[in-house]
């Protein structure tokens, strides 16, 4: 992620927080229960939201109302903005992977919340927090533990894809708990681009990957990624690349068979006449149809990031193509 994210954190505060079909947010995921969809963003608490149509977004609680504790002791810097959720069903009950940072650091954790229900209104609705089950560590690690994604392979085996800029972008396999890393710990790198390592992270030259998000579909896994540079209003570049694979482990390749750990991904969506940036994607394939979430950071009000939700069609060669946008 991630600069000047506290004022885009204050501007869902403010103004984000209402009906609308473009509402102001950050790192979408969303999911379907019970005929609503819910959605996950970046905020204070993590913030939720509804829908009954995929168009028109209610704004509906915190996920946590308090802050886990174990945040501010295991990345000081830590400023209360949780980054990145990422939510799934598995096991009869919800799972919210996110991720607890500061910009610049890869001092850096992704923790795991489980709820039975999405709805507040149940007696059951409570988010328990299981704590950290990555961590990243300055002068240790030469990749950042945020932007988690569940995956599972075609055996049933859970892996979770995450990381931003270093070193580039991992996968590691989970117990089936989904709350542990598996033994013995079996890790890949799956993207990347080249850094220089006398330039600073903030550097739109310096490596600059993060966000994946694994998406299966026939016999291949997609893996979407963003590039370049998030969180910066009218100075956002971010983008998103795709590159498939066999094999969930990898290795990923774009159309032209440039492997995705040598800088590689295929363009499907980025800035244009109406957006700095779009990027930070998900996936989801719902009633047959597969829909992309992402946000943009809208040149008509000073770069905000909005929601934006496209429509994903496959060629002939089954690759993913933006065919069009929902209605905003």
């Amino acid at each position: 992620m991630k600069t000047i994210l506290a004022l885009f954190i204050l501007l869902l505060s403010f103004e984000g927080y209402s009906k609308s079909k473009q509402i102001i947010v950050h790192d979408p995921v969303v999911i379907e229960s019970d005929g609503k969809y819910y959605m996950f963003s970046t905020g204070v608490g993590i913030a939720s939201w509804y829908s009954d149509d995929l168009v028109n977004w209610n704004f509906l609680t915190q996920v946590f109302t308090e802050i886990p504790t174990w945040a501010k002791e295991e990345v000081p810097k830590f400023d209360g903005n949780i980054w990145a959720p990422d939510v799934s069903f598995h096991n009869d009950q919800y799972y919210l992977y996110y991720s607890i940072s500061s910009f610049a650091s890869n001092r850096s954790c992704i923790g795991v919340a489980t709820n039975t229900t999405l709805n507040p209104q149940d007696d059951n609705y409570l988010w328990v927090d299981h704590g950290p089950i990555i961590e990243s560590v300055v002068g240790r690690d030469n990749w950042n533990a945020i932007d988690p994604n569940l995956i599972f392979d075609e055996t049933n085996q859970p892996w979770l894809s995450f990381g931003s800029f270093w070193g580039g972008l991992k996968m590691v396999k989970l117990n089936n708990d989904l709350l542990s890393l598996a033994k013995p710990q079996v890790w890949h790198t799956i993207a990347a681009r080249e850094r220089d390592f006398d330039l600073h992270e903030s550097d739109p030259g310096n490596a600059a990957i993060e966000a994946p998000f694994i998406h299966k579909k026939d016999d291949y896994y997609y893996l979407f990624v963003s590039y370049d540079l998030c969180c910066r209003g009218s100075r956002s570049t971010y983008n998103v690349r795709v590159g498939r694979s066999k094999n969930i482990e990898g290795p990923y390749v774009d159309k032209s068979g440039t492997l995705m750990t040598q800088g590689g991904g295929e363009l499907l969506v980025g800035g244009d006449d109406e957006y700095y940036g779009i990027g930070h994607n998900s996936v989801y394939t719902f009633e047959d149809e597969t829909y992309m979430f992402s946000h943009g950071y809208e040149i008509a009000d000073n770069g905000k990031p909005k929601l934006l939700i496209h429509k994903l069609v496959w060629d002939n060669e089954s690759w993913p193509q933006i065919e069009s946008a929902i209605d905003k």
